[in-house]
């Protein structure tokens, strides 16, 4: 077990430690996977893989298993969010959609269509939302919504051109 350990704990740990995020966790995962290989060595079979990519899959498939337990949720939902997700609106820059025709693209579209697209995607509307506000089932909501795409993508194919040169010359694609 200490050669186990020695030659092999660095190696297994930079498999584990991304999976898990925490060095503690990550430390007793690898003790786990330790105590896994050391107690079914007579399971690997040198003619189907090397030892190390034996173990490795067996490292990468414990942190996994560890981060979908329920313990480790429980302990660990309430981390810090990452600073960028508390900044998202100014990281975030779109670009808008009257300079490039796109309002002119949905009026093409019929009314229920046109609709759907202005509170999925204009308005930031979750597909259960809109189908709240436009009293329709959910599964409606899922079928026009791909039913419309697929009409713009119809009108887009003979704007494309014109499309690409509005979007390159608009001084907020400039700016970016």
């Amino acid at each position: 077990m200490r050669k186990l350990f020695h030659h092999y704990s660095g190696a297994l740990l930079s498999l584990i430690k991304p999976i898990v995020g925490h060095n503690d966790v990550a430390e007793e995962v690898l003790q786990d996977v330790l105590m896994r290989i050391w107690e079914n060595i007579e399971s690997y079979d040198a003619k189907k893989s090397r030892l190390f990519t034996w173990m490795a899959r067996i490292a990468r498939n414990a942190p996994i298993d560890k981060t979908r337990s329920r313990e480790y949720k429980e302990l660990y939902k309430t981390d810090q969010l990452d600073d960028s997700v508390g900044r998202r609106k100014e990281l975030s820059q779109t670009l808008p959609t009257d300079g490039i025709g796109v309002a002119s693209l949905l009026n093409k579209l019929d009314d229920k269509h046109r609709l759907l697209l202005e509170l999925l995607y204009l308005q930031d509307y979750t597909q259960s939302e809109a189908a709240k506000e436009l009293d329709i089932p959910l599964g409606t909501v899922k079928t026009r919504a791909r039913r419309a795409i697929l009409q713009l993508r119809t009108l887009l194919s003979s704007e494309m051109v014109w499309l690409a040169f509005m979007v390159f010359t608009s001084p907020n694609f400039q700016n970016l």
